[in-house]
Formats: structure tokens, sequence, C-alpha cells
């Protein structure tokens, strides 16, 4: 029955979906004040409803009940409850279902909070956000039912991917989808405002806080993914430009031009037209993202569809979604009417060059990544990896952090360049004082991360420049959010310039008692034994692992054996220091007793993940900010309202 009921409430969902386009759409047309008041409870139902579709599938994965073709298909009986649980969007009909539960939430809670906007651009706000839903409760209920019944039900199911049995599953999809998600609302609002020509600071204020949250989610979602893929696959990187790895960066390069646009329009409304072609780009990008992940064209262990009739039904929402969007900008923009004007030189200025080159990278990675589908959809088989992007998107990345240390230290609308100058003077000394360093002491570093780790210095010191001479104790929480999200920037940078500068790589056939060295390290491999899991067997070897004279500590990296479904995985050993990470992984035997090890020393390769923490800290930091002003701003607002009415 539980399988039934998430059906149903899908259903009902999709038809509260229809009903809120329509009510929507009647009371923008009509001006119909008394529609426009139903469409928020109509809103807040479907977004209950589809919780409770989602809540029925985890529940048919915990319970494994095998009747349920998507848990036959993606579940076990033997398997922990946590894979279970998660195993429910570990799957392209359950990641789907997760993906329209998020979306309707949102929706609902657009709905119930939002009340800076006007009730007709809110109301057109809603109607987009319905079409957007019902699109997709279209595709689950025609195209991939995830409650869909088997006649003749197995005994037991073939079991989980063993490359998602990991806790990364719990947390990774959720915050991904989540910052999609909350890219689809900007552009409902994007449509909203233009619908009702209603595209001003009032608007851009209503959508920032979405902005910002999708943002921080995208960055959570791209920074634990990279470090799942980089623990679990047993590689020894952290990102490989996967063509679906590229799918959740472009719309965060599309998201971070954006949220700088919004902000522009919401403090000193400039930037209009660009805050909401950006908003359009943002949400095709997590589209195009999805269509990547559930076409079928691709192959990966991120890619969940096979079905290429499904891919066709999501490029087909593509095409309406995006193009009735540049359609209506293409209509409205006219009637858009221009924001305050601003110098080439000021922060304003320097706000578009980073959109700009944002915008350029955006370019870059979307023809590396859809170039050789392309191709080979006309009969050419190529490959674009990592020297395409590094060379062609690393150099343009690095004038964009140039910029972004320059950014916060401009004025707004016009500066002066020698104050700029004046104000420059730390962080350009910091970043000449660090390439002289790494040329005399670097041991020989190649130019490009010698210039990434110069920049990031100076950018660590432009980060907090702005903090120089305020009150700490009364400078806002969003100033703080920028200071901590451009030095996370720094931190991240210096992580993946110096990982790249100075990782050593040994691969040795050793045998027990055999020591191989790797970077500053010993590694003894002590013995190989049997091991048993949950639902795996492994062999576990035990590595004796010494830096210098310090103490001796072990490792057990283990080859993994999974027999639902029949797999093979290398589960990676890591010894984390202050200056980095030894990497430990171990191989197949070579028959003469000795075992292959893989050993990977990675200098300050945690900065990566630790900066990425960094810049997600900065956008909730801002969220709360922009929250507690507004709401410091509303207290004071009543306050008035009362004294005036006591007059």
């Amino acid at each position: 029955m539980m399988a039934e009921a998430g059906l149903a409430a899908l259903w009902f969902a999709a038809a509260l979906a229809a009903m809120q386009l329509l009510l929507a759409a009647l009371a923008v047309r009509r001006g119909d004040d008394t529609l426009a008041r139903a469409v928020r409870p109509v809103a807040i139902v479907q977004g209950g409803l589809s919780l409770v579709a989602m809540a029925a599938l985890i529940g048919v994965f915990l319970q494994s009940d095998m009747s349920v073709a998507l848990v036959v298909a993606n579940s076990h009986s033997a398997k922990p409850w946590l894979y279970k649980f998660a195993g429910a969007w570990g799957n392209h009909e359950g990641s789907m279902l997760l993906w329209v539960t998020i979306l309707g939430l949102a929706g609902a809670a657009v709905a119930a909070l939002e009340r800076r906007l006007a009730e007709r651009t809110l109301t057109a706000t809603l109607g987009a956000q319905a079409l957007i839903a019902l699109g997709f409760y279209a595709f689950l209920l025609f195209a991939s039912n995830p409650f869909a019944r088997l006649v003749n039900p197995p005994a037991d199911g073939q079991g989980l991917n063993p490359l998602l049995q990991d806790p990364g599953l719990a947390f990774h999809p959720p915050t991904l989808y989540a910052g999609y998600v909350g890219l689809s609302v900007a552009f409902s609002f994007a449509v909203g405002a233009l619908v009702t020509r209603d595209v001003g600071p009032t608007f851009a204020r209503a959508m920032r806080p979405w902005v910002l949250a999708a943002w921080v989610f995208l960055t959570i979602g791209i920074t634990a993914g990279s470090y799942w893929a980089y623990y679990e696959l047993g590689w020894g990187g952290w990102w490989f430009w996967d063509p679906v790895e590229n799918a959740s960066l472009m719309p965060w390069l599309a998201a971070t031009a954006l949220l700088h646009s919004v902000s522009v329009l919401a403090t000193r409304d400039g930037l209009r037209a660009w805050t909401v072609m950006l908003a359009v780009v943002a949400f095709s990008m997590s589209m195009l993202g999805t269509f990547l992940v559930r076409s079928g064209i691709l192959t990966s262990v991120h890619a969940f569809a096979v079905d290429p009739e499904r891919g066709l039904f999501i490029l087909i929402l593509l095409s309406l979604y995006i193009g009735g969007a540049l359609a209506l900008f293409a209509t409205r923009i006219g009637v858009v009417r221009a924001g305050n004007t601003f110098e080439l030189l000021s922060r304003e200025g320097s706000l578009v060059a980073n959109n700009l080159l944002l915008s350029v990278i955006l370019g870059i990675v979307l023809i590396g990544t859809f170039y050789p589908i392309v191709a080979a959809a006309m009969g050419t088989q190529l490959s674009v990896g990592p020297p395409f992007f590094e060379k062609a998107a690393g150099p343009i990345a690095l004038i964009l952090v140039a910029i972004m240390a320059v950014g916060p230290l401009l004025r707004w609308r016009k500066d002066d360049a020698q104050a700029l100058l004046q104000r420059m003077t730390w962080p350009i000394a910091a970043t000449v004082f660090t390439a002289a360093a790494l040329v005399v002491f670097g041991g020989g570093i190649g130019i490009m991360p010698l210039i990434a780790i110069a920049l990031a210095a100076g950018l660590a010191v432009a980060s907090v420049a702005p903090l120089f001479g305020r009150n700490l104790r009364r400078t806002p929480l969003f100033v703080y959010g920028m200071v901590v999200a451009h030095l996370g920037i720094a931190v991240s940078l210096v992580g993946m310039a110096a990982s790249s500068a100075y990782t050593r790589e040994t691969l040795v056939a050793a045998g027990v008692g055999e020591p191989a060295r790797v970077g500053p390290y010993r590694v003894t491999l002590r013995g190989i034994r049997p091991v048993i899991g949950d639902n795996w067997t492994a062999l576990e070897a035990r590595l004796e692992v010494q830096r210098g004279d310090g103490p001796v500590t072990f490792l057990a990296p283990q080859s993994r054996y999974f027999s639902n479904p029949p797999t093979t995985t290398n589960e990676s050993a890591i010894l984390t220091s202050a200056d980095g990470q030894l990497y430990t992984v171990i191989g197949q035997p070579d028959g003469a007793g000795r075992w292959q090890l893989r050993l990977w020393w990675k200098p300050w390769v945690t900065l990566i993940w630790y900066g990425g923490g960094l810049i997600a800290l900065g956008g909730a930091l801002s969220i709360l900010g922009h929250w507690l002003r507004d709401r410091r701003q509303k207290k004071r607002a009543d306050e008035a309202a009362e004294a005036l009415a006591w007059a």
C-alpha cells in the first residue's frame, strides 16, 4: 500500500501543479486578487504531497519491498539501512523524485514566506514554478514511474552499485539538487518579473536569498562530491573533468555570476538585464546537467539512465522551458528600464568583468563537455580531457582571481586609480613576495602553479582588507560572508596549485617486509589478510608508514568484492597531516608473492576542501546577514508606523 500511496500523492501533486499554473495565469491576466490569493495554499499543499511521495519511496526501500521494480533493481535485503535509505535516490527514478520533491518544497516555501514582491509578480513567479514542476511530474508519471510494481517479484534485489555504497550518497545528491532547485526558483522569479514588467531592486532582494542558498548548496555538493570521488575511486585525483562533474560546475559558474549581478541590482539598482539573463542561463545549465545525467548519452558512475527515450523527454522539457524563457526575455527586455549607470573603474565595473570572465569559462566548459558528444553523434570519436580545460580555462581563471582581489577594494559608482593603487599596496606586496619566495625556495615549481599561489596570497590579503579600519563588532554579517567566501577561494586555489605542482606518485610491486618511498614517507607492506564487512569481503593490506624518524602509523587499504551486484572496488587508505595527505591503494598480486601498491604524496591537497567549506560558510553568513538586516529594517518600519499612528 505504501507504493500506491506514494503514486497517488504524485498524481495529486501533479494535478495541483496544473491548478496552480491555471490559477496563476488567470490571476495575472485578469488582475483577479481572489484567484491570486488561492495560488499560495495550492503551492503549499503541492509541496507537501511531493514530500509524501518521497517519504513513501524511502519507506519501500527501507522495507525491502521486492514487489517494487525500483527496489529490486537498486537494493538488496542484506544492505545496511543507510544504503537502503540513500539508495532511494541512488538511481534514475528516485533521483528525479528527489529533484521534484525539493522543487515542490521550494515552491511551498516561496508561497509561505515571500512578502516583499508585489502580489501580481509573486503570482506569476509561482505560476512559472508550477510550470516547471508540472513537466517533471509528467516525466515521472509517464516515463519514469518510481512506484511501478512487478507481477512476479523475485526473492531479493540486485543490489546497489558498490561505488555508491558510501555515506556520501546520503549527502552529495540532496545538496546538489537543492542547488539546482534554488536556481529554478531564481528562474521563476525572473520569469515572473518579466511577465509583470517588475524587474527592479525589490525583485532582486526577493530573489537574492534563493540565489545565495543555491550557490551555497552547489558549493557544498561539488566539494563533497569531489572528496567522495577522491577517496572512493582510488585514482588519487580530486577532479577529472568528467562530463558529469562539468554538469555541476557549469551551474555553479553561472550562479556565481548571477549572485554578483543580483547583489548589484538589489543594492545599487544596476545590471537589470544581466540579472534576468543570468537567471535564465543558470537554470539552463542545471537543466543541461539533468539532461546529461539522465539521457543515456553518457556512461559514468554519476549517470543513471540508459534509456534515450527518457533523455528525449528531458530534452523536450529543456527546450520548452529555456526556449520559452529566452523568447520572453527577447520580447520583454526592451521594456526593462535601464538601471543606474557607473564608471568602468568601480565595484560594479569589476563585477561586470567578473561576470564576463565567468561566462567565458562557462563557455569553455560547455564546449569541451558537449563537443565530443556531438562529434560522436556524427560518427567521430574524440576525447576532450584535462589538458584542454586546464590550458583553455586556467589562464582566464587566474585573471578572474586578480580582478576578484581588486573588486572589494573599489568604490561603488566611480573610483580613483591613484587611491585604488594605495589600497592595493598590501595585496600587491603579498603577491610579489610569495612569487619571489617560490622562485627561490619552490623547488622548480611550474609557471602556472607559481602564478596561482602568488595570486592566491594577494587575494587572501585583499579578502580581509575590507575589514581594515572598521569597527568589527558593528560590521554587517554579510560583509564577513564576502570576506570568508573570497578567502575560501584563495585557500582552495593554493591547494589546487600545490597539489598539481608537488604531487609525487610511486607504483611498486612489494613483498611482505619490503619498503617503498613516496615523498617524505617510507611505506612497508607488513601483510595481507581477509576481512568481512556487512555485504562484502575484502583483502586488506597492513601498511607500516613512517615519516623520517617520526612515529609509526598503520594504514589498511582494501580490495573489496561485492556479490550484489558482483563488483570489485579499491578502497583507499589515507593519512592526513598538517601539510598534505599520503594516499595508498592496493592492487593485484603478481603471482610471485608481491602485491601492487600505488602510493601518492599530495602536499596541501586538503586545502581544496577546507577552502570549499569556507566558500560555503561565507555564503551562509551572507544569507544570515541579509536576513538579520531585513528583520531590523522591518522592525524599525513597524515601530515608525506605530508611532505615526499614535501621533
